[in-house]
């Protein structure tokens, strides 16, 4: 596969890195492992970068990401192709993030020509009355972007697509076990206009990233990973932006007024949706008692009803975990629940990187399985009496993103919104929705600003004031 967006000359400590596809094995292509070594010859890049984008007139930023997202449009077929080689997502699912890819690059087009600024009324206060002016969004510079392999398109347009709005340049280091989308999405921008140095693909390990996130010239670093990296690069970023989101442990609550066969297709796409590989996906389920066993048998039916396999075939519902080693990480972590007490209602069941759904009841809320991200297509089904319990219950952890809730009652669902410690509570839906222009981040533990275009996009750009004294 070629790869124009790669072109930085390799140095002799250069390796490639091999993309293999999580479902058979298979060489998907290769990109090249980058290492410190390369560092000052990527910031020089960047540093390029930087001045070009801000030289684009806003016209110029929406019509290249305008252009960029016909690009991806027209390429539709071949995009979900490769999410489906590198990531091991079911066909359905890729092709909904290449449409969401598309959405995400054409929201920031208008991003680029409608958040200019704001008029600031100096009059409305004593003292100012001679003055007038405004505030404009200016670019903040080089952001290193670091994005995680279960989205491996639409996630990467989050940050690129609100930082070239923007006007930013952007080192942009993808997962080294999904990297491929992203640099096909980098050359669909060149394509379509994007002066090539204000995007640089840095594609290396984990020292790689440290020396990109600690240089002094970084002015944002914007996250998408699990906790450890995101400690780590807080620790080490220095005084610069940061933006992470780091996971959650999505509750959903059903209450007994709940459209129950809807609720449970629902839950079902909620917690196996991309082999569980969700930051929002389903994790605990918390079912007030007096429908729990319905729920439970209808849920337990739709489960084994999904068909697991080759992610490629259009009939497969859920396809393998990024590797093999994830899947076994993840029958460790259900091993330790049962031997904690828990109770297997399906699954654990594992073929190499395939890791059948799993449901369990009766989990130890000490355990790893009630407290921390599973982020695998393994779910925790608990009853609950009331209302006011159910909610004690989904705020446990100490980070959280998203909950849902399912009723009938608005009031009872308003109630709850107001008392959930979440990021986004999702109302007769899943926790896992997301619409690409709201608000999108974590409470709590972990919590550093928005994604969403016009939140990413704001926190990417940085206000300059004007102000004019008619007297002087």
């Amino acid at each position: 596969m070629t790869l124009s967006s790669l072109a930085l000359a390799k140095t002799a400590e250069n390796t490639a890195i091999e993309v293999r596809n999580p479902f058979d094995g298979s060489h998907v292509g290769s990109v090249p492992c980058l290492t410190v070594a390369d560092v000052p010859a990527l910031l020089a890049t960047a540093r390029e970068g930087v001045r070009r984008c801000a030289a684009l007139p806003r016209h110029r930023r929406a019509a290249i990401l305008e252009e960029a997202a016909r690009r991806v449009e027209q390429d539709a077929a071949a995009f979900a192709a490769l999410i489906v080689a590198e990531a091991g997502k079911t066909l359905r699912q890729a092709q909904k993030e290449v449409k969401r890819c598309i959405n995400t690059l054409k929201l920031s087009a208008e991003e680029a020509r409608r958040n200019a600024g704001e008029v600031v009324p100096f009059d409305a206060y004593e003292g100012s009355e001679s003055r007038q002016g405004w505030f404009s969004r200016e670019p903040l510079g080089l952001i290193v972007a670091i994005t995680p392999y279960n989205d491996p398109l639409n996630l990467v347009a989050h940050k690129l697509g609100p930082a070239i709005a923007g006007g930013n340049g952007v080192l942009l280091k993808p997962s080294e076990l999904a990297p491929l989308s992203a640099c096909r999405l980098v050359d669909c921008l060149r394509e379509a206009g994007l002066p090539s140095e204000v995007v640089t693909l840095a594609t290396g390990g984990a020292d790689l990233g440290k020396a990109l996130t600690s240089a002094r010239e970084v002015r944002m670093i914007s996250f998408t990973g699990g906790f450890v990296t995101g400690e780590h690069i807080a620790r080490t970023a220095g005084l610069k932006k940061l933006a992470m989101d780091l996971g959650g442990n999505a509750p959903v609550l059903v209450l007994d007024d709940c459209e129950l066969e809807a609720t449970v297709e629902s839950c079902v796409s909620g917690a196996f949706w991309a082999a569980g590989q969700n930051c929002i996906g389903t994790q605990r389920i918390l079912v007030q008692a007096s429908i729990y066993a319905e729920f439970r048998e209808r849920f337990l039916a739709r489960t084994r009803a999904l068909v697991v396999g080759d992610p490629s075939r259009p009939d497969s519902d859920m396809g393998p975990m990024i590797t093999e080693q994830a899947a076994r990480a993840t029958e460790q972590v259900v091993a330790e629940a049962l031997a904690e007490g828990a109770t297997l209602l399906c699954g654990q069941r594992r073929e190499g990187a395939l890791y059948h759904p799993t449901v369990l009841e009766g989990v130890d809320h000490r355990s790893r399985l009630w407290r921390q991200e599973v982020f695998a297509p393994v779910v925790v089904l608990e009853s609950f009496e009331t209302l006011e319990d159910a909610v004690a219950l989904a705020n446990e952890p100490e980070y959280s993103l998203h909950a849902g809730i399912f009723t009938r009652d608005l009031r009872r669902a308003l109630w709850a919104a107001r008392r959930i410690e979440a990021g986004g509570v999702m109302i007769n839906d899943s926790s896992d929705y997301r619409f690409d222009a709201m608000p999108f981040g974590g409470f709590k533990y972990g919590s550093l600003g928005r994604e969403g275009v016009r939140f990413a996009y704001e926190d990417m750009t940085q206000p300059k004031v004007v102000c004019i004294n008619e007297l002087s």
